[in-house]
C-alpha cells in the first residue's frame, strides 16, 4: 500500500493554517484528512486536561511540558498512522520547541511529506489575533523567531498577499507537479531544531 501525502504547514498562530486546510479539504481532486493540534487537544484530550486543570492545585509551579510533549508525540503518531494506511494528511501545528519537532521528525522520517511555510508579517499577525477574540494578543509573534527558525521548505506561501484558496492551490501545482518532497529529508540529515 502507498503511503498518504503528509502537507505540514509550518506557521504561527494566526498564520492561515486553518483556512488553507479548508480550502485542501474543500476541493475535490486530492481527498485529505486534517489534523490540527488545537483540535486534538480540544477534542480527543478534552477530559484529561479537564482532569489535569480540575484536580491539580495551581500553586505548585510545575511544567506542563511533562503531560504536553507525550502528547504531542501522540498527535504525531497519529499521523504517520494515517499516513501508512495511505490516507493523504494535512497537518495544522505549531513547531516552537525542539524536541516536539525532532520528535516530530523522527516519527515522519520516511514518509512523504511535503513541508510549506505559512508566513506573514507580526503586524498583520496581531491585527488577525485582535480580529479573532480567542488568542492572546502577541502570541503569534512571541512563538515567530522559533516557528520561522526554519529555513528548509519544499514551498511556501505568504497569506497576506495569497488567498487562502490561491494558496492552496499552489500547493496543489505543486504536488501536480511531481516536485521532490525533499525539505523533511534534508531537517532530518540535520537533526535540525527550532530554538
Amino acid at each position: 500500500m502507498n503511503q498518504g501525502l503528509i502537507v505540514f504547514l509550518n506557521g504561527t498562530s494566526s498564520s492561515g493554517k486553518t483556512s488553507i486546510s479548508t480550502e485542501l479539504l474543500n476541493q475535490n481532486e486530492i481527498p485529505f484528512h486534517h489534523l490540527s493540534i488545537d483540535n486534538f487537544f480540544k477534542g480527543f484530550f478534552h477530559d484529561y486536561i479537564d482532569f489535569i486543570n480540575t484536580t491539580c492545585p495551581d500553586d505548585v509551579p510545575v511544567s506542563t511540558d511533562i503531560i504536553i510533549d507525550p502528547l504531542v508525540t501522540i498527535f504525531f503518531s497519529t499521523v504517520k498512522y494515517m499516513s501508512a494506511k495511505g490516507m493523504n494528511v494535512v497537518v495544522d501545528t505549531v513547531n516552537d520547541s525542539d524536541e516536539r519537532f525532532n520528535t516530530c521528525l523522527n516519527l515522519l522520517n520516511g514518509h512523504p511529506v511535503l513541508f510549506v511555510g505559512v508566513t506573514c508579517s507580526k503586524e498583520e499577525l496581531v491585527r488577525r489575533e485582535e480580529r479573532r477574540g480567542d488568542r492572546d494578543i502577541g502570541l503569534a509573534s512571541s512563538q515567530f523567531d522559533k516557528v520561522y527558525g526554519l529555513h528548509e521548505y519544499d514551498i511556501e506561501v505568504n497569506t497576506e498577499t495569497l488567498r487562502p484558496v490561491e494558496c492552496a492551490n499552489f500547493i496543489l501545482n505543486f504536488i501536480r507537479s511531481d516536485g521532490e518532497y525533499s525539505a523533511f529529508k534534508k531537517l532530518n540529515k540535520r537533526s535540525f531544531g527550532v530554538s
